[in-house]
């Protein structure tokens, strides 16, 4: 994950990644009001109807993006304390896209927050956020697209940038799949060793 490049070229670059920017998200998203009730990472949350906020919550997993595992230190942690301050305390606008859940029955979808800070109070959307933050990864996941270019943009400019995960004083090295796959390994090594040194222990019985 390599961040260094030439100064020269860095400018233009911006520009281009500004002016494509500029040709994507005119479109109103369209959706349900939800209360957010839980972060779980910087990736995944639990929601209810803002109509109905005593309803069971639901778990939404954002589209697009893939956040640093939480044991992936500092970067997981970090990327869920951003999340949360994107959030904020108020009802956001939950979009959903083709394939409405993962394997894991969590609902999928874009989340759409009121930008007190940005140009007419627009809608900003916090998959892309997180994105162009350096708080997650851009992760296309057909057939869920509608909105693969913008993360994209957001990605090529956080790279440009040196921000969050990103930053050349601190970059996060390896991908959330890598680490997961590498630890998941380490585990089943793990546990093969016990049974394996359990297996190698006399075994007890009633007349012992």
């Amino acid at each position: 994950m390599k961040t260094n490049l030439p100064k020269t070229i860095i400018g233009p670059m911006l520009c281009c990644l500004l002016l494509l920017a500029s040709c994507f998200g005119s479109a109103t998203p369209q959706g349900q009001m939800v209360l957010v009730k839980q972060l779980v990472s910087g990736q995944t949350i639990e929601v209810v109807s803002a109509s109905t906020p005593t309803s069971d919550p639901r778990r939404v997993r954002l589209i697009g993006i893939e956040a640093p595992d939480m044991r992936q230190q500092p970067w997981g942690i970090e990327a869920r304390r951003q999340l949360a301050q994107l959030l904020g305390d108020r009802s956001v606008l939950l979009e959903l896209d083709v394939e409405k859940r993962d394997q894991y029955q969590r609902q999928l979808g874009y989340i759409w927050a009121r930008s007190a800070d940005g140009p007419k109070n627009r809608d900003s959307l916090l998959n892309e956020e997180m994105v162009k933050r350096g708080y997650a990864l851009a992760k296309p996941r057909s057939p869920n697209t509608k909105y693969d270019q913008r993360l994209a943009n957001a990605q090529a400019w956080a790279r440009i940038m040196g921000v969050g995960i990103w930053n050349p004083e601190q970059p996060m090295g390896i991908t959330p799949t890598e680490f997961r796959s590498q630890n998941r390994s380490s585990v089943v090594s793990g546990q093969r060793s016990v049974v394996s040194a359990q297996s190698s222990k006399p075994q007890l019985t009633t007349n012992d």
